[in-house]
């Protein structure tokens, strides 16, 4: 499946160079297209329930090039830099590219799901009217910083209206793939503290599976779609392990 076949190491090796090029053109559209002409490129091409009127499937994959502010952008692009290089120059870019878009695009999947449940789960006493209420004023609500005194139905407009954006579910699958391709290499924690690829991967994973159930207020993390790209990954890396015995 590779593309090129590399000749050494290469720092920056193609797929992860355009793709830290195009978040950050993305992320300067953002900014731009808001102040100078006020378009929310965040609403159209972030990621929405299914159940929310600004869903479009497209935003299953558009909203990996959407991050909601600098910081958001830059830990992202950082650690698809540190350990998607090395797995670029290891598998080569076709498959790496193909990596990051299930990663990616799974996360979003298992994400969804998780959503639906929640949906289901607060929507079960409240009435249609109800319902179609948010659906319809909900989003202007929270445009004005402002959202409904009920308890559920803020949680409802928040899960319908908000849109989820950035590359986290793909990096944390190329995290993975690090982890299991090199799981003794030293990974430097805060640049201080040294921990094995493999521990730190396990370490991280379980914070995010915890963090998920905890569903702490305020928290605006995707957890679940962290998870659900190391999921995808997992296994996608499994299905090439097991074709490649196959072969020979």
């Amino acid at each position: 499946m590779n593309s090129y076949r590399p000749g050494g190491f290469q720092i920056l090796p193609p797929v992860v160079k355009n793709i830290l090029i195009v978040n950050g053109l993305f992320f300067l559209a953002v900014v731009v297209l808001e102040e100078k002409f006020r378009i929310d490129l965040t609403d159209k091409l972030g990621l929405y329930f299914y159940k929310s009127p600004k869903f479009k499937p497209l935003q299953l994959f558009s909203h990996l090039f959407m991050h909601g502010s600098i910081m958001h952008l830059f830990s992202n692009m950082f650690a698809l830099w540190m350990f998607g290089s090395m797995m670029e120059n290891v598998w080569g870019s076709k498959r790496f590219f193909v990596y990051y878009l299930v990663t990616g695009i799974g996360a979003a999947v298992l994400h969804m799901a998780v959503l639906a449940y929640t949906y289901y789960d607060i929507t079960s006493g409240v009435d249609q009217a109800a319902l179609n209420e948010i659906l319809v004023g909900g989003g202007d609500l929270l445009a004005q910083h402002m959202n409904y005194a009920n308890p559920s139905y803020a949680a409802i407009n928040n899960l319908l209206n908000t849109p989820t954006v950035g590359a986290s579910g793909a990096v944390f699958g190329v995290l993975l793939a690090y982890g299991m391709y090199f799981p003794n290499a030293v990974v430097y924690v805060y640049f201080a503290i040294p921990l094995k690829a493999k521990y730190f991967v396990a370490i991280y994973g379980l914070f995010e599976l915890y963090a998920g159930f905890a569903n702490n207020p305020g928290d605006n993390v995707a957890h679940f779609a962290h998870l659900g790209g190391m999921l995808f990954g997992f296994f996608l890396i499994r299905y090439w392990q097991n074709k490649s015995r196959r072969y020979f």
